[in-house]
């Protein structure tokens, strides 16, 4: 029997990819294309990081966003 995967790492369902900007408040912010998963980084690095992780390791589907990027998860799913 196979072991099942922690909840936490279905919520990123394989994204194309995702956003990296600053929210108005100048926290960075990380989004996938499809709204379902980010989240708020203290840093740059960070928030890279995060992205390159969730994505695979694929520097090529991270874009930077030049002006604000607010964080919004509350995209339903279903609709996607």
């Amino acid at each position: 029997m196979k072991p099942m995967e922690p909840p936490s790492l279905k919520l990123c369902l394989k994204p194309s990819y995702f956003l990296i900007g600053r929210n108005s408040r100048g926290h960075w912010v990380v989004q996938d294309e499809q709204g379902t998963c980010g989240g708020l980084f203290i840093d740059r690095t960070q928030a890279l990081r995060f992205a390159m992780f969730e994505n695979g390791n694929r520097p090529q589907a991270v874009f930077m966003v030049p002006g604000v990027l607010e964080l919004d998860l509350s995209r339903n799913v279903a609709a996607a």
